[in-house]
């Protein structure tokens, strides 16, 4: 990664070509070296804003064979946005001036998979997990009123639903989209096989 991308589109291109790696079997391992890591106590310039389950085979520098400094990561558990989320977000676009945002869920998400059983069975979990199904739950119901009942299928439907609400939830991530500064793209990740297949996409983005 010689050069930034200063797109949206060339930052979705740098990470297809790191996905395309990784699900081969081939990965370059980029800027993950002494050298790199010098570099980067200047400050930093990722090409894009990776929000993602907290889920430990999701690791986003290693599915997009990505190193040190190129992507900003936020996680929590199935993609829940929270206040913190959100501002971490408008840092990432207004601040660092990244232009992508990544929405990444995942198949056999468990945070989804409780969110649905919750809605069949009328029974919510105990503790601050019940805060994470509560979070969840209208993309179930959008998911069951298109006529999805799988949790698979609700995982895609919850990505799509998380980018939509992300933009309307932030006034800095709206105006950076709407300006044309950054893009939103929804990626539900398929555990068996590494590849990551995009769904809603928000702004000017090739895909």
């Amino acid at each position: 990664m010689a050069r930034r991308p200063h797109t949206p589109a060339e930052a979705w291109r740098l990470l297809q070509e790191g996905n395309r790696r990784f699900v081969e079997g081939d990965p370059g391992h980029p800027n993950q070296d002494a050298e790199r890591r010098s570099h980067l106590t200047a400050g930093q310039e990722p090409i894009a804003a990776i929000f993602g389950c907290s889920d430990s085979r999701l690791a986003a520098e290693i599915i997009f064979d990505v190193g040190l400094g190129d992507v900003f990561v936020i996680r929590t558990a199935g993609q829940v946005i929270d206040d913190a989320v959100l501002g971490t977000l408008e840092y990432a676009v207004d601040v660092l001036d990244i232009p992508l945002v990544v929405v990444l869920g995942h198949d056999s998400c468990g945070a989804v998979t409780a969110a649905v059983e919750a809605y069949e069975t009328g029974t919510m979990p105990a503790g601050f997990i019940r805060s994470l199904v509560e979070r969840i739950t209208p993309s179930v119901f959008a998911a069951q009123r298109a006529g999805v009942t799988d949790v698979d299928g609700t995982v895609a439907e919850h990505v799509d639903q998380t980018c939509d609400r992300l933009v309307e939830s932030s006034r800095s991530l709206y105006r950076a989209v709407r300006d044309g500064r950054a893009a939103v793209v929804g990626l539900t990740y398929s555990l068996a096989e590494g590849t990551a297949q995009p769904g809603r996409v928000l702004g000017d983005l090739e895909v």
